[in-house]
């Protein structure tokens, strides 16, 4: 793990450094327009000068963190909310079939399996389930304007969102809300095997 986090370290050139602090200067401008809020209207409510604010936003001036989480808590995010897409995966990314830090979860319930990049998230959850006979994966509402979608691969599924309940069987794909009660139970003798994949509104996906 050591070894792995110099190799991190080592690829954190002053080409990146760069790029995360163009990135955060141009997300700032971003979010001020998209609320309407003028100069004064950020300084007002991060608590950072006007002046420091303009210069950010033109990357003149490179912020400290402190300022930087002022200007996050103004917006009501949070510094990794603030710095997401800074760094896009160079050439292909890809998560082994067999890397055990890819399990989410493995009990008597259900065994997932994550198969989303972690730079996806905030945007889109991606899930490789297996449900066992006669279990209920159920979930309290996700925030507002959340979406599942599932392909089931294998056995059945009984699909619940809010008041509404569909069955589903191997090859059928299903949508629904997600930012009500939900649950998805496998009614059969044999593991319902199936792709799940959460998507949450504002989402670029």
């Amino acid at each position: 793990m050591e070894s792995t986090r110099r190799q991190k370290l080592a690829q954190a050139d002053s080409t990146d450094i760069e790029s995360l602090h163009h990135h955060v200067c141009g997300r700032i401008r971003q979010l001020r327009r998209e609320r309407g809020w003028t100069l004064d209207d950020l300084a007002s409510l991060s608590g950072v000068s006007r002046s420091m604010l303009s210069q950010v936003e033109r990357g003149q001036a490179n912020p400290t963190l402190a300022v930087t989480f002022r200007i996050a808590l103004a917006f009501e995010l949070t510094l990794s909310d603030l710095v997401a897409g800074a760094f896009a995966p160079r050439g292909v990314e890809v998560i082994r079939g067999d890397d055990p830090a890819s399990v989410f979860r493995d009990d008597d319930l259900c065994r997932i399996r994550t198969l989303s990049p972690l730079n996806l998230e905030k945007d889109v959850e991606f899930y490789e389930v297996e449900l066992h006979p006669g279990k209920r994966l159920g979930s309290a509402a996700h925030f507002d304007g959340t979406r599942e979608f599932i392909t089931l691969r294998k056995g059945t599924l009984e699909i619940t969102s809010g008041e509404f309940t569909q069955t589903l069987h191997k090859g059928d794909s299903a949508q629904y809300r997600a930012d009500v009660d939900h649950s998805i139970f496998n009614p059969g003798k044999h593991p319902a095997e199936f792709f799940l994949v959460d998507i949450y509104a504002g989402s670029k996906i």
